[in-house]
């Protein structure tokens, strides 16, 4: 006799500036596994009430071809208020976003319960769960972009912090004297990995061009991704000389470089890290690419939605 709970569908929503994502997934009570995904154009010009809107409309075209969902997660890029389900500010999406509500609106119009989460923590629960971080009781990754995004995971679970900005990796201080970041501060990490630096130093147009050259034999771009490597080797040798995660997985687009970009890193480690063995820390490329941010949203919805159902229920219980 098969006492297994019958399977629950869930969506996911990642908001990009120029993308909306979608997903929906399945859990069996034991594993995860996605059923379906689409993208549309995110319309970003048209303003933030606009997109709000258009969340809901796409959530419910999703709906429609895979009835059943229970709940909606909503990746955003940027920071959040997870308790009002409101955003506070949002790299790369034009408009007055501070205080906008947004779980709220696509929860109610979808009839479903909806969670916000920032993308980069999305991204890595998608990849602890279903990609190159899972079976791992501790993980860190990095989404490696226009910023550098940051997750941190705790016996199998994401660390969010009391309001969705743990992790933010990419801001830690790696020189107290260098370049400014985009936060206000100096020296951060992302301050040196980002794309317009990666491009930079490799002397290409793009961050994607500098991968390109780089696979090509191009001295400079070769040159340049090693030095890239060697910052986010610091910044990573902080986070194991605190964590001594399981696994290390770095995603975005310059992930494609490969070893160009993590034989770099793993020398800086072996500088680095003296408290920890490194032999017990595999360093991985992510697996589940551009739709990692949507996965990951979509496991955070049903994730919360039961956790809340289950404290609904224990509280029930003790009166």
């Amino acid at each position: 006799m098969n006492d297994r709970p019958p399977a629950s569908r869930h969506l996911g929503l990642d908001l990009g500036g120029t993308n909306i994502k979608w997903v929906v997934v399945e859990h069996d009570g034991e594993a995860w596994r996605s059923l379906d995904r689409d993208q549309v154009a995110t319309r970003a010009a048209d303003g933030p009430d606009a997109v709000v809107a258009r969340l809901a409309t796409v959530g419910a075209e999703a709906i429609g071809r895979w009835p059943g969902v229970s709940s909606v997660g909503i990746g955003v890029p940027g920071l959040y208020d997870p308790i009002a389900g409101s955003t506070r500010f949002l790299v790369n999406l034009p408009g007055a976003w501070a205080g906008l509500p947004v779980g709220g609106p696509v929860g109610r119009a979808l009839g479903l319960p909806a969670f916000l989460i920032n993308d980069a923590r999305a991204f890595g629960l998608a990849e602890l769960r279903l990609g190159a971080g899972r079976g791992a009781s501790s993980m860190i990754g990095l989404t490696l972009g226009t910023g550098v995004g940051g997750v941190v995971a705790i016996d199998g679970r994401v660390l969010h912090g009391h309001d969705g900005t743990a992790g933010e990796i990419g801001h830690q201080t790696i020189d107290p004297d260098g370049p400014w970041c985009g936060c206000g501060n100096r020296g951060c990490l992302e301050a040196f990995a980002r794309a317009d630096q990666i491009a930079t130093v490799c002397g290409t147009a793009t961050a994607e061009e500098a991968v390109v050259r780089a696979g090509a034999g191009d001295l400079r771009a070769i040159d340049g991704l090693a030095r890239i490597g060697r910052y986010l080797g610091i910044g990573i040798a902080n986070m194991i000389a605190v964590l001594s995660p399981d696994k290390v997985v770095i995603g975005g687009g310059i992930a494609a470089a490969s070893d160009l970009l993590l034989d770099p890193i793993r020398e800086e480690l072996r500088l680095r890290v003296r408290t920890t063995s490194l032999d017990e820390v595999v360093i991985v490329t992510a697996e589940l690419g551009t739709w990692a941010g949507a996965i990951g949203a979509a496991i955070h919805g049903a994730e919360v939605a039961h956790r809340n159902e289950a404290s609904m229920k224990a509280s029930a219980g003790a009166r």
